[in-house]
């Protein structure tokens, strides 16, 4: 299986950063592809441009996301990395989606609306923030995020969520040791999401298997 491992954060050495490498890391390892997608290395662009937009005769994607798109055609898995910046995703990471996962390659027109392009693959998100974890739950900002990213993004690209695991307390004063385990901890996520995930499929695939032949 192919997974992006898309990070966003602009100091090559953070916490983020040092997650999204170390996921890569240990994905390869269980013998997975695993492909880093460092949006700040890369210098994307995230302003969608007019020419861009969709209009009544179809949608024409720049240059740079016919590009990015073609080196996410083979992916199943997708990987988010990233801090929280005012609650939200920095601003890097809402382009990359407003410009590569629009209408063309996370959705299509369709009979009423739109039609989702990205059903069967999935997402799982990381996430950081200087903020403890009990403020973060205890606001609610986890939650809210997640209903106008993560669950969005599965109900318009029928991405199938498989968690969003939130790191608080990181700050810049964090020793490079404490940083690494943390990273380590983190990265064993998508081993268990995947293996959920899969045990998930069977429970299904039998629950919805009928007998041959009827009971006796």
């Amino acid at each position: 299986m192919l997974h992006a491992v898309v990070l966003a954060h602009p100091k090559p050495t953070s916490f983020c950063a040092a997650l999204a490498r170390t996921c890569v890391e240990h994905l390869r390892a269980g013998g997975h592809e695993a492909q880093l997608h460092d949006l700040y290395a890369m210098d994307f662009d995230p302003r969608l441009q007019a020419e861009e937009m969709p209009t009544p005769h179809g949608v024409t994607p720049a240059p740079d996301v016919v590009a990015e798109r073609r080196r996410l055609s083979a992916v199943k898995s997708f990987i988010f990395v990233y801090p929280f910046w005012f609650n939200a995703p920095p601003a890097i990471l809402k382009g990359y989606v407003d410009r590569v996962f629009g209408m063309g390659f996370g959705y299509a027109p369709g009979a009423g609306g739109t039609e989702a392009l990205l059903t069967g693959k999935s997402l799982l998100s990381f996430s950081t923030s200087g903020a403890p974890d009990d403020w973060v739950n205890h606001t609610g900002a986890l939650k809210a995020l997640m209903t106008v990213f993560d669950i969005h993004l599965q109900g318009v690209c029928g991405l199938r969520v498989l968690d969003h695991k939130h790191f608080g307390g990181v700050v810049s004063n964090m020793t490079d040791e404490f940083r690494r385990r943390r990273a380590r901890a983190g990265a064993h996520a998508p081993g268990r999401a995947l293996r959920a995930r899969r045990g998930l499929t069977r429970w299904t695939t039998l629950r919805n298997r009928r007998p041959a032949t009827p009971p006796s």
